[in-house]
């Protein structure tokens, strides 16, 4: 009898065991890497345990695993977030993936439609996305103009290509054409829209009452307003200084978080003065952030209003700076009056910074970066693996840890106010959203050019996002779609 007892005792012991170590199995655990956190400064080897799509542990022992993947030698950050990716298209996505992107938004121009936006990609993605509502559109439609469709390579219900300025571009709006904006943007925050996206510069005709009013309306709903700023350039009245000074007065007066994006290319050689407005704001407990792409070359719509008459003056570059990304042919006066005449939805590149500036606007530590991304540019395919690249492997005019900040932790920092999914991302720690990218720090560069501005960067080992892997080995995995919609924190998201 004793003899039985013990056995079953024994038995149940073992069981207990067998059940503990079963709930300890991961699904997949990263062996071996260079875990580099953002948020905590972890920066060692370590095991990364991720059970469905959460990390679960960061340990230095071994943990048991249904799948492992050794990845000595390679860094494990978590996976990058562009917060300005105007490609949202599926091959988009899987070149995105390859430059470590696992989120994808479009916060600066906004979709026109928050919702069919979503639909349009959900269980179809390989990359979260989402986006805020657009204040171009709610111009638009105040006109009683037709929404012009998303260019065929961003994608299904993307942003609107620029329409030809005019009316609704130039002109103010009365007070029924503003209260339509308003009305229009409140129900596309209400779908789930993560903030407002304006283009001021692509609408000069916005009054600042009506900055305000748009303001005022993000601060009503708790989210930002990712701002391409009114003007460029040292002329003044309209020069990059006053346009800042516009958004960070409007952010005091309503108490709005601002972003302002891409200022590499809104503020120009006078980045670092718009940076120490932004700082000198922060200082005084104002929410403003900012972000760059580390290229000297912009990209707009010919026929836009960033072209309206004293461009040249604005932005002190010349029709010689234009140049067709096809061909890499430079316009002349002629050209460009017919081509601006034409109405054509042509995208041109715009030469007007140098590497010194933007090198010393991507070291800033106030900037994260974002890519801008559009299929004709290289920034839409590169701009991650550069940033590794150029300023951390080459230059080393930024640490590798700080790169990563840039791209995933500060990013996840500005999206807190809306969503509070993004408490989860950029980080690798527990409990943290198991969107990682794992990469060769030797080898990861990009290979978009001006003329091949779609070719994927290399160096990205693997990808993983909600927990699946969707780059193995280098290689995109067919047949997965784990990207989720990121959106606003109300009633009725997802």
């Amino acid at each position: 009898m004793y003899r039985r007892i013990k056995l079953g005792v024994m038995i149940s012991i073992l069981a207990l065991l067998a059940g503990a170590c079963a709930r300890e199995r991961f699904d997949i655990v990263l062996v071996n890497g260079r875990v580099v956190d953002p948020e905590t400064g972890l920066d060692a080897i370590r095991n990364v345990g991720i059970r469905g799509d959460t990390i679960v542990r960061v340990a230095a022992e071994p943990l048991p695993g249904t799948k492992t993947i050794d990845v000595r030698g390679l860094v494990v950050a978590p996976g990058f977030i562009d917060l300005h990716q105007h490609t949202q298209s599926f091959d988009g996505y899987r070149i995105m993936a390859l430059d470590g992107i696992t989120t994808a938004l479009e916060l600066e121009t906004g979709v026109p439609d928050l919702r069919r936006f979503v639909d349009a990609r959900r269980g179809r993605s390989l990359i979260h996305f989402g986006a805020s509502a657009s204040h171009l559109a709610a111009r638009v439609l105040a006109w009683s103009l037709p929404l012009p469709p998303a260019r065929l390579n961003q994608g299904p219900e993307a942003a609107i290509a620029l329409p030809t300025a005019g009316p609704y571009s130039n002109d103010p709006p009365s007070p029924s054409q503003l209260d339509a904006m308003l009305a229009y943007l409140r129900a596309q925050l209400a779908a789930g829209a993560l903030g407002i996206g304006m283009g001021l510069e692509y609408s000069p005709g916005a009054t600042r009452h009506e900055v305000i009013r748009m303001f005022g309306l993000a601060a009503e709903h708790g989210v930002p307003v990712f701002v391409h700023a009114r003007a460029a350039g040292r002329l003044e009245p309209g020069s990059s200084i006053e346009a800042i000074n516009e958004l960070i007065g409007a952010t005091a007066i309503t108490g709005a978080a601002l972003h302002v994006v891409h200022v590499n290319s809104i503020c120009l050689r006078d980045a670092p003065e718009c940076l120490s407005m932004i700082a000198g704001a922060r200082m005084r407990g104002l929410d403003v952030t900012t972000e760059a792409y580390p290229y000297t070359a912009g990209m707009t719509m010919i026929r836009s209003a960033l072209f309206n008459p004293g461009w040249r003056e604005r932005r002190a570059i010349d029709y010689s700076d234009i140049e067709l990304p096809e061909d890499g042919s430079r316009l002349t006066r002629e050209k460009f009056n017919r081509m601006r005449a034409s109405g054509d939805p042509q995208l041109v590149l715009v030469h007007m910074n140098s590497d010194s500036v933007v090198d010393a606007i991507m070291a800033n530590s106030l900037v994260a970066v974002a890519s801008d991304g559009l299929a004709q540019h290289p920034r839409g395919a590169g701009t991650h693996a550069r940033v590794l690249a150029r300023y951390v492997r080459e230059q080393k005019l930024i640490t590798l840890t700080e790169a990563i900040r840039k791209m995933s932790l500060m990013p996840a920092l500005r999206l807190q106010k809306s969503t509070s999914v993004a408490k989860r991302l950029g980080r690798i720690q527990q409990g943290a959203m198991a969107d990682i990218v794992v990469f060769d720090p030797t080898t990861i560069h990009d290979e978009a050019t001006l003329r091949a501005p779609t070719k994927p960067s290399v160096g990205v080992r693997y990808l993983l996002v909600a927990g699946v892997v969707v780059i193995d080995n280098g290689h995109i995995v067919e047949g997965v779609a784990p990207g989720r919609p990121l959106t606003r924190d109300t009633r009725g998201a997802q």
